[in-house]
């Protein structure tokens, strides 16, 4: 993630940009962000978890593809803390 860039598209020329604005242009970049990998995530899920596409999944399909996804959120909750705990 370019921060220069994206403090320019937040504020403009200035290179002192309120950080209030900065902050809420950046969280809106990591939420998009974090949409985007979600969706991805699900792919990928689905094509592990899902062999036989059909008109539905199965019994095992749909708890694998929900046990990988938690599994990911608990991941990114895992990441997310630690980097929190590291810049305090």
């Amino acid at each position: 993630m370019d921060f220069s860039s994206m403090a320019s598209q937040a504020g403009g020329s200035n290179p002192k940009m309120p950080t209030e604005k900065f902050m809420d242009h950046f969280k809106s970049q990591m939420e998009q962000a974090y949409a985007q990998k979600f969706i991805e995530l699900g792919g990928k899920c689905f094509d592990k978890c899902v062999t036989k596409p059909g008109s539905s999944l199965g019994g095992s399909e749909s708890s694998c593809v929900s046990r990988c996804v938690d599994r990911y959120i608990e991941a990114t909750g895992i990441v997310g803390r630690a980097l929190f705990k590291a810049n305090q």
